[in-house]
């Protein structure tokens, strides 16, 4: 991503706004100095959890791992995800994202690189299962760290960078994997896949020691900022605190009890569910497109990732811009869903499937960024820590049901038609839910 694409997406803001064009200077400013470095973990988290589907294919025959050992390995990382997101989310609020940042990159860094001695499916299932308790928290400690940063009008925008960080990895991902695994195969004595848990790991571990000097806590302990742009951010933040309803959930016991939490988790267990189907299926679906050379599939797969990656920034901007959540949502899981539904028609085309195969990351990539700026206006304090953490595992509690549903209807059918009717009405299903279970915001906040 570019950095001129970086920037806009984070500095943009009301014009009408006298002091625009300052705020406009402070929040690219704050973007720069830490979005930057926190997309760059989200992209290595990314390949570190799905870098498995890669080394199963030589895996499982070097270690007489059977498919139903490999699924349930794969399953076994979001167990261990959903168990610990809430409390991981709860540590960052009592001890600060400098300290849990590090402490995730690092051990997951070394979980990863750790899976270079599996020899056993005994081994892999434990691997496996750390591997998510050690990365859980992070996304949601992530979107509930740029709360105290930024605004909740300027807030899609900033999400909407790590969600393009979701088809980035997507694009360099298999082709990093592949090069890896073939290229390095032998080295050492070592299995392509071992060298490939150990350089896409290493990583994190870096990253686990940059995140200890690099990162500040909150806006008030931060020397990079003046105490103008402290005060300032100060007086927004506050500013959206006093504008927040009456009936915001401000605890964690608020959050708990507060029916949006319940509803926000359904609408991104169905968001996950529909994304889940193209990080795990496109490569199969493209080949359903006519192409058998895996190299061809590969480069293929770049389009829609890169279509996603520039539509999320896109469509972010423009929510913010507007100060509209609930019709850009909707909008964009309806685009998603009627997507998937002609997709199921088959045309004779190569460029017209694939299109609405791009069309259909475009709209699911969008959504998340769009959706995650709603929740995290609704809770503050402990209840915004709680909240998204909850919000987030129940909604990653998908991983653990999707694949599985979507790859028992294949098995039954023989097509992956079943499945993406089944997505499509999920989608539709959340889009529903926003429209009629989240209040417009009063035209004079708007």
């Amino acid at each position: 991503m570019s950095a001129p694409l970086q920037t806009s997406a984070l500095a943009h803001g009301d014009a009408s706004d006298p002091g625009h064009a300052a705020r406009g200077a402070l929040y690219r400013r704050i973007g720069l100095r830490i979005v930057p470095f926190l997309f760059i973990c989200y992209i290595v988290s990314i390949l570190d959890r799905s870098n498995i589907g890669f080394a199963q294919l030589r895996m499982k025959q070097d270690l007489g791992i059977t498919d139903a050992m490999y699924s349930l390995g794969a399953v076994l990382f979001f167990v261990g995800y959903v168990l610990f997101e809430l409390p991981g989310n709860l540590l960052l609020r009592r001890f600060g994202a400098r300290r849990t940042f590090a402490r995730i990159m690092l051990l997951w860094g070394a979980t990863s690189v750790a899976m270079i001695t599996v020899a056993s499916a005994r081994q892999f299932y434990v691997l496996r299962f750390l591997l998510g308790v050690f990365e859980a928290g992070f996304f949601p400690g992530v979107v509930l760290y740029l709360t105290f940063w930024f605004p909740a009008k300027r807030r899609a925008a900033v999400l909407s960078v790590f969600y393009a960080g979701v088809a980035v990895a997507g694009m360099v991902g298999g082709l990093l994997s592949g090069w890896i695994m073939r290229g390095m195969d032998g080295v050492l004595g070592m299995h392509g896949w071992q060298w490939m848990f150990a350089l896409e790991g290493a990583p994190a571990v870096l990253l686990g020691v940059i995140a200890w000097f690099w990162l500040v806590d909150r806006p008030d302990s931060a020397p990079w900022l003046s105490a103008a742009d402290r005060d300032q951010l100060a007086s927004d933040l506050a500013g959206e605190r006093h504008d927040t309803p009456t009936h915001a959930a401000h605890s964690l016991g608020d959050a708990l009890r507060d029916p949006r939490t319940y509803l926000f988790s359904f609408i991104y267990f169905s968001l996950t569910s529909a994304l889940l189907l193209l990080l795990f299926w496109m490569p199969l679906m493209i080949r359903g497109f006519g192409i058998d050379d895996v190299v061809h599939i590969s480069l293929l797969s770049i389009i829609p990732n890169a279509i996603g990656a520039v539509g999320v920034i896109v469509i972010a901007r423009h929510s913010d811009r507007t100060r509209e959540r609930r019709w850009h949502f909707a909008a964009c899981v309806g685009a998603g869903a009627v997507s998937l539904l002609l997709l199921t028609l088959h045309f004779n085309s190569l460029a017209a499937m694939l299109g609405l195969l791009s069309l259909a990351a475009l709209a699911i990539f969008a959504a998340h960024p769009v959706f995650w700026s709603v929740p995290s206006s609704c809770f503050s304090g402990a209840g915004a820590a709680g909240a998204i953490a909850l919000i987030s595992s129940i909604g990653v509690s998908s991983g653990m049901i999707s694949p599985w549903v979507v790859g028992q209807i294949r098995t039954l059918t023989g097509s992956m038609d079943g499945a993406m009717y089944l997505l499509a009405a999920l989608l539709i299903a959340c889009g529903i839910a926003m429209l009629a279970g989240v209040k417009p915001p009063a035209r004079a906040a708007r």
